[in-house]
């Protein structure tokens, strides 16, 4: 490769440079010195106009009788190509044998022949391939071949390569593990050459693009150790690859690109036909089809399996009827191929930027997938066939395929010049003046001006006929709309992070660029493994934009990290389209979903796991107003949810069990959403929930009794409707302050007599059956389905605890309170309320909370039993971390204020029965003023500071997180009610 200071060369003295290291070289012969003297003149101008081909004869001295030799085949008479249009139209028939197949393979099976080794073919390989290469080379750069034959020529040379090293790693590895075999014959893994390859036409310095299959599964035989043909085709596979693609002291055979196989880098490098088929009939892609139409088996053993294999491959490539997806898919690849071009400011580059080669490689297949189901003469995998058959068929004037393949030729003559140079895959228009220089005259220009005047306008005649292909689809942005252009720049190129920080430069901040850039890309790599099917890749691909779009128009705070929980809804859903299509065509939904993303990870988490959520955001409207009274808000959530229950059977238990859920799920969307939008207080959405957990605890009641009826009938001492049972809560379900996620502490209790049983058929004792039903009911709320749990539920504070029956006597009940419990008991008392159950037996319970809580007390002793619970649980809950605060358990935090409200009620419902009334703590410190227990001053502090606390909580669930930050407010409310638990307390508290 030249240096710098080589640069500065004139071509014509890089050239006796590389002449004279030619003449040193030490493994020159006397004959291949002799040889090349003979030709110095052709050798000398050859060396001026490529460096790959001066620095290959230098290597291997021996190569140069091979470059010079002159044969009938090989030889046309010199032309340029400024002026021959017959040379530059040769149309190449790629469906025709090649006669070069025939002679560079056997001359490669007569070098294979002596290979013993892995390294010995790798060796073998790149020394044939630099020989033949040196040799195309020389022809082309003195112009004595045209650019077909050169092409016809580089894609043979490539077969045989191939081909060649297929056969003798197949052999190789049939010694050690057996062959493969299909009714008796050995069976082959057959190699899709794709693009260039698969049409005859490849670069001089091209990747190669490769699918590799074989016919079915089974196993070797006849080896020393069998194994499965998968096992067996992709060791093949991984070893032709590294035989093609390692780089070695003698280069590269070429760069080897699997990333056209089903599924792509995550797919096997290997697949069987049946596999194949179902992949490309289910998931193959828009992108796959045009891929598809230049797949050429390279290994072609003319065999059944052959055939097997392209009539796989051709119903899915040429479709018989056109279908209007076709036609979007031109639309989108012909928008993203302009939209790169404008993006990388493609100017200098002969194939991808405007009016460059890609644009007629599009211009052929285009009308290949829209005709060619129809018109088999369009299914040539040849570029110049297409061409010819398009006019054949007077789909296209003839005068516009001529002009095509003219310049197309032209364009193809100067990549080839560009490649030969050094050997590197480029189609950049050179820098450097001796590579300027070698151009112009390999191409046949009198200055570079002249030769780039005529290069633009071969570019602007073929960017004119593509620009007239399928016209662009319109969409709801403006074509002025910069940001949204950006955004979908964004998404459908590959930038660089320097190029997204441009793209972006006048809509974000370097900090937020910096954050969402890697995050955009993660996710695009993700998705390439995903299998999603073409319709939903042609929606997320709509999507994707949209999204950006109304991300960084809203300009939340942290959007990378509202980006982050976006997208991670979008992963949960990209496998279901309907939710995609959602999204794309309600922009309202779009833009509610940002929000509520932006504002609650615990949300966005929520819809993750549960896309169904989705569908609520289709009234937005709904989503904003919430009724903030607590006995109409229980009416409406017991008339939706029997509305949503009345679709299910009553005896399909698990589809009762996934209504209740999702029935849950929507409303608690509901009631956050209106949380996030601050249209409810925090007191209310408590209320909120709560109530919403006592319409499905009623329900689930109801839907457990009616089982365990079915099965055991009814205690005989019940009348009418009654069931004899109650549901009680206790904590935040009996204090009206449930939040998100929280759990349900539960006691069940019963009122049947000693020696009842039950009249159905399978009678059980009274107690038994109820021990049931609380079971069923447990069941009901705690079992995991696709749709999570219902509520999570705790029956610690039942008498005895976890030792306790399930199921209580309302008397045992009494009794224990009376006689067993301990003062924490009777605090969780104060919290507790009837729930749902017989009107009777909620009474009973009633009286025995106020009986109970009405108990005359030593109020010192009292205080230091708080006290001490207080610092127990402290002990054993509070997070030790210093850098955040525990809203509940910190010293001044909600359980301070809480046990004070207990304590209040405990010490004085003796005195002053209302104490009793309610188990909210905002309600007990209202009563406690109305008693003179506490001054108006110290509740409304207390009430206040409980509710921002509160309120902190439920902000702090809605990010998914457990801990507040430290802040100057959060202190000085913290300090405020550890000076009024220091007053009510007094020493007792230290």
């Amino acid at each position: 490769m030249p240096t710098d200071n080589e640069n500065s060369m004139t071509n014509v003295e890089q050239a006796e440079k590389y002449w004279q290291q030619f003449l040193t070289a030490p493994a020159l012969t006397d004959d291949d010195k002799a040889i090349a003297k003979q030709h110095h003149d052709e050798l000398l101008t050859a060396f001026a106009r490529s460096s790959f081909l001066a620095e290959t004869i230098i290597q291997k001295p021996s190569f140069v009788s091979r470059t010079v030799e002159q044969t009938v085949e090989q030889t046309v008479e010199q032309t340029t190509y400024q002026d021959s249009d017959d040379q530059l139209q040769k149309n190449v028939d790629s469906e025709a044998p090649s006669p070069w197949v025939a002679m560079y393979r056997s001359a490669l099976d007569i070098t294979l022949e002596t290979v013993k080794t892995e390294d010995d073919l790798l060796k073998a390989l790149r020394e044939y391939r630099n020989q033949e290469m040196a040799r195309v080379t020389f022809l082309d750069v003195l112009n004595k071949q045209d650019i077909s034959t050169s092409l016809e020529r580089v894609s043979a040379l490539a077969d045989v390569l191939l081909t060649g090293a297929y056969h003798w790693i197949y052999q190789h590895l049939a010694i050690r593990y057996g062959t493969p075999q299909n009714n008796g014959e050995d069976m082959h893994m057959y190699i899709l050459g794709m693009g260039k390859l698969g049409g005859k036409e490849l670069n001089f310095s091209s990747d190669i693009d490769l699918i590799f299959s074989y016919p079915e599964k089974g196993e070797t035989q006849g080896g020393r150790k069998s194994i499965e043909h998968q096992q067996f085709f992709t060791k093949l596979a991984q070893k032709l690859i590294q035989a093609l693609n390692k780089i070695t002291n003698d280069g590269q055979v070429y760069r080897v690109d699997m990333r056209l196989r089903p599924f792509g880098d995550s797919g096997p490098l290997v697949m069987h036909f049946a596999a194949l088929e179902d992949y490309y009939q289910d998931q193959g892609r828009h992108w796959e089809r045009f891929a598809m139409v230049k797949a050429r088996v390279i290994n072609d053993d003319n065999s059944e399996d052959v055939k097997w294999l392209n009539s796989i491959l051709h119903p899915f490539t040429f479709r018989r009827y056109l279908d209007f997806t076709t036609l979007d898919a031109l639309r989108n690849m012909k928008k993203l191929i302009a939209t790169e071009i404008r993006r990388r400011r493609l100017n200098n580059n002969i194939k991808l930027g405007a009016g460059g080669i890609r644009e007629v490689e599009f211009f052929a297949q285009s009308f290949q997938l829209i005709h060619g189901g129809r018109e088999p003469a369009l299914q040539s995998k040849s570029l110049l066939r297409t061409l010819d058959a398009l006019t054949e068929l007077d789909i296209v004037e003839k005068d516009v395929t001529e002009q095509l393949k003219h310049d197309y030729l032209f364009l193809r003559k100067v990549e080839h010049t560009l490649q030969q140079c050094q050997d590197r895959q480029t189609q950049t228009l050179p820098d450097s003046p001796w590579q300027q220089a070698a151009l112009i005259e390999v191409m046949g220009f009198d200055s570079y001006s002249t030769f780039l005047n005529q290069l633009d306008a071969t570019m602007a005649r073929i960017h004119g006929h593509f620009n007239e292909l399928v016209e662009e689809s319109q969409d709801s942005h403006s074509d002025e709309d910069q940001l949204f252009i950006a955004c979908q720049d964004a998404w459908r190129l590959s930038l660089q992070e320097e190029e997204f920080a441009e793209t972006f430069s006048e809509h974000l901040s370097s900090k937020d660029i910096t954050g969402v850039y890697p995050i955009l890309v993660a996710f695009k790599d993700k998705q390439r493994n995903y299998r999603i099917g073409q319709k939903g890749e042609d929606t997320l691909n709509k999507l994707l934009p949209e999204i950006l779009y109304v991300l960084v128009n809203q300009h939340p705070n942290h959007i990378s990290q509202v980006l982050k929980r976006l997208l991670g809804v979008i992963e949960a859903i990209t496998g279901r389209t309907t939710y995609l299509d959602l999204l794309l065509e309600n922009p309202d939904v779009l833009k509610q979903l940002v929000k509520l993303c932006e504002r609650s990870d615990w949300i966005a988490q929520e819809i993750k796991r549960f896309p169904l959520l989705l569908d609520e955001l289709l009234t937005p409207l709904y989503l904003g107003q919430q009724n903030t009274d607590i006995h109409t808000s229980k009416k409406e959530y017991q008339l939706e949810l029997r509305e949503t229950m009345l679709r299910i059977e009553q005896d399909d238990v698990e589809m009762l069990m996934d209504g209740l859920r999702q029935f849950k799920l929507c409303q608690q969307l509901r009631i956050a959403a209106s949380d996030i939008s601050e249209s409810l207080p925090v007191n209310n959405v408590s209320d909120k929930l709560t109530v919403l957990a006592e319409v499905i605890l009623e329900h689930v009641v109801n839907a457990a009794w009616m089982q365990m009826r079915q099965r055991y009938g009814v205690p005989s001492h019940l009348e009418g409707n009654d069931k004899g049972f109650a549901v009680i809560g206790y904590g935040k379900l009996g204090g009206y302050e449930l939040g998100y996620g929280s759990d349900l502490d539960l006691v069940f209790l019963h009122n049947a007599p000693r020696g009842i049983s039950t009249d159905g058929n399978k009678s059980l004792e009274a107690q038994q059956f109820y021990i049931k039903l609380a079971q069923r009911i447990m069941h009901l709320l705690n079992t995991k389905t696709l749709f999570g749990q219902l509520y999570e539920t705790d029956l610690r504070l039942r008498p005895s605890g976890n030792a306790g029956l399930l199921c209580c006597h309302i008397d045992g009940f009494e009794k224990y309170q009376t006689e067993e419990a301990w003062t924490w008991e009777h605090q969780a008392l104060v919290r507790a309320r009837a729930i749902c159950g017989d009107v009777g037996l909620l009474k009973d319970f009633t009286r025995v909370r106020h009986t109970i809580l009405s108990q005359v007390r030593d109020s010192k002793s009292l205080a230091t039993d708080v006290c001490k619970m207080r610092l127990k649980m402290r002990e054993h809950l509070l997070s030790k971390n210093n850098d955040k605060v525990d809203l509940k358990q910190c010293v001044g935090g909600i359980t301070d204020i809480e046990f004070m409200a207990q304590y209040l009620v405990l010490a004085n419902a003796q005195s002053a029965d209302s104490m009793t009334t309610y188990p909210d703590n905002l309600r007990i410190f209202d009563t406690a003023v109305k008693a003179r227990i506490i001054d108006p001053s110290t509740a409304s502090k207390l009430q206040k500071a409980y509710l921002k606390l509160r309120e902190q909580y439920h902000h702090l669930t809605l990010a998914d997180t457990k801990y507040a930050d430290q802040s100057e407010e959060l202190d000085a409310i913290r300090e405020q009610v550890r000076q009024h638990w220091d007053t009510l307390f007094g020493t007792c508290s230290e």
